[in-house]
């Protein structure tokens, strides 16, 4: 069977065609795109059209395919009327519309109820900063894979994954928490029953039909894409995951939501995996600010040499990888260089020391956030599994086993896109769950980070 996996995160896109000989999984990227935040009605939102057309750019190359799956990045949605028409853009959760809103419900009560990270870009406080009247018009709510995926097929669905990161789920459940909904007035209706991974969606509308060339079924893909990467991630019973992008999502599986005091305060997130069971994490800045460095530097200069620039320079100090100052700086170069300055450093000198900040800051809050991950569940790892683009860079994986002293592996460096295909392979019996780690490591390449 051929299956297509359409992966989008924050800044690029890619559709990954892949089937399963028996034994191994084969893929091919049949397309790439950029994603680039635009204005609109001044707000930094996300090109949704343009994306769509992409979506189906990639499935007119691909060629007749048994299935089609979706996943993005999480909390960001599109507000649609009772005719289907757009109520608020798509916008970005890089947008600085929720700096300043407060949520109603005290954040202890709030994270009691729904165990998620307190992050000014959640769901939630995006839907609290919107006008009343635009809430007032909505009539459903589709995350960014549920709006696709209802561009091509016609039918709509909130997948539970991406629902994780709403903050608006009973924690650990696949349910909404309505208590909580009602009393932060916003709508109940854009709110439906959630569908799990592997769901089979439905059928292209007609004129994707005819726009892509073939018909073919939308399954549910784990719709989160960190979700998708952990399904990816070569796990045994005392591992790690950290799916290393534009951000970094460490963190691991556990049956149960952990919403006590300690938790909170380490400020660790417990969201959705494809299975029901638990991711419990912590969101770090990562790639992200390699990226912005390397664009003011004038984009020129390859991530290699970055690297090389990194290794060779001085080591001047450590900034805080988890601080919302690096969500959407004016410059990530000064941004950096003006925490260095407050703790009494002295300020980088050229894009190595900027990039050997960021190297180590990143590896420093890795361990940490397996520390702080190990306390407060009991539990002792002896294996980090790194995976998604990031899991390409050598020396930011050498200096994470460095720095937390654990078995770290690298790769599949496409986790979410194979994640995603995996799950439709589950959902089509190819295979079963027990299988999925046998079939990682024949499939891809994984090596041990030294």
């Amino acid at each position: 069977m051929r299956h297509l996996a359409i992966d989008i995160g924050a800044s690029s896109g890619k559709i990954l065609l892949g089937c399963f000989d028996g034994g191994e999984i084969h893929t091919e990227c049949v397309h790439r795109f950029p994603n680039k935040p635009i204005e609109k009605a001044g707000r930094l939102c996300w090109d949704i059209e343009a994306l769509y057309k992409e979506v189906l750019a990639g499935m007119r190359k691909a060629g007749p395919v048994d299935s089609v799956s979706i996943d993005t990045w999480g909390v960001d949605y599109v507000l649609l009327d009772k005719d289907h028409r757009e109520v608020t853009p798509a916008t970005s959760y890089r947008d600085k519309r929720t700096d300043n809103v407060a949520c109603p419900i005290a954040q202890e009560e709030l994270y009691k109820r729904t165990g998620t990270q307190k992050q000014r870009f959640n769901t939630i406080y995006q839907l609290l900063s919107e006008d009343r009247a635009v809430l007032d018009k909505a009539h459903d709510m589709l995350m960014i894979p549920d709006y696709l995926a209802w561009k091509l097929t016609g039918e709509m669905a909130q997948e539970y994954t991406n629902a994780s990161t709403t903050n608006l789920l009973e924690a650990g459940r696949q349910e909404w928490d309505h208590g909580l909904i009602d009393a932060l007035g916003l709508p109940g209706r854009i709110f439906k029953t959630l569908s799990m991974p592997g769901t089979r969606l439905g059928r292209l509308r007609g004129e994707v039909r005819d726009e892509v060339g073939y018909d073919t079924t939308l399954i549910l893909a784990p719709s989160h894409d960190t979700a998708a990467a952990v399904l990816a991630s070569p796990l045994g019973p005392a591992s790690a995951y950290l799916s290393s992008g534009t951000w970094s999502l460490l963190g691991c599986l556990l049956p149960e939501a952990i919403t006590n005091g300690e938790a909170a305060k380490a400020n660790f997130t417990n969201e959705g995996a494809d299975d029901g069971q638990v991711r419990f994490l912590k969101n770090i800045m990562g790639t992200w600010m390699l990226q912005n460095i390397r664009k003011e530097a004038g984009g020129d200069i390859s991530f290699d040499d970055i690297v090389s620039e990194a290794r060779s320079s001085e080591f001047i100090g450590l900034v805080d990888a988890l601080d919302d100052r690096f969500l959407a700086p004016a410059s990530m170069t000064m941004a950096i260089a003006d925490a260095l300055e407050e703790q009494g450093l002295r300020r980088p000198s050229g894009i190595g020391e900027t990039a050997r900040v960021v190297y180590e800051s990143l590896a420093e809050a890795y361990m940490d956030a397996i520390c702080g991950m190990e306390a407060i569940t009991g539990r002792r790892f002896d294996h980090l599994a790194i995976v998604g683009g990031g899991s390409k860079d050598d020396y930011l994986n050498q200096l994470t086993a460095k720095a937390t002293g654990l078995r770290v592996t690298a790769g599949p460096d496409e986790g979410s896109a194979i994640g995603n295909l995996l799950s439709a392979m589950l959902a089509s019996k190819e295979f079963g769950r027990s299988d999925i780690k046998d079939i990682l490591v024949s499939s891809f390449e994984i090596h041990e980070c030294i």
